[in-house]
């Protein structure tokens, strides 16, 4: 079988819009858990954390978790099948922090609901059989 009869899932043709879509979605939270890191090391340099050991090892910490999202975010947009694992994980893991984020008080209501609402809309798209088709995602036979 050669390559042109078979597409991979990497060519544009076999990207479908919902992993794109996801994989937006993806980059967006990366790119937020990025700003929170560099948010917390800015603290240092602009402001008077309480402890500046500890302002600059979270700092450091959240940058490097912002690697997850992102890196899912592109291997999503490539349309690489290992993509979909890290992605539907940093998803599930959002859910609960939606969850405490939106009882914890009314400053962060906002933001659980946000954090929620994008949780389950990139659950949704990873899970819809034409992102899964897009993956080279094989379903089992029943």
């Amino acid at each position: 079988m050669s390559v042109t009869e078979n597409p991979t899932p990497s060519t544009p043709a076999a990207r479908s819009v919902r992993l794109t879509a996801a994989a937006v979605l993806a980059a967006v939270e990366g790119l937020a858990i990025a700003a929170a890191g560099l948010y917390m090391i800015g603290l240092v340099l602009f402001g008077h954390p309480a402890s500046v050991q500890e302002a600059l090892m979270g700092g450091a910490t959240v940058l490097a978790l912002a690697a997850l999202p992102l890196s899912a975010a592109y291997g999503l947009l490539r349309a690489r099948r290992w993509s979909r694992g890290p992605a539907l994980i940093i998803q599930l893991m959002a859910l609960p922090c939606a969850w405490t984020m939106a009882h914890y008080g009314t400053a962060l209501l906002a933001g659980g609901v946000v954090l929620g609402a994008v949780a389950l809309a990139e659950l949704a798209l990873l899970v819809h059989p034409a992102a899964t088709e897009a993956l080279g995602i094989r379903r089992t036979a029943a």
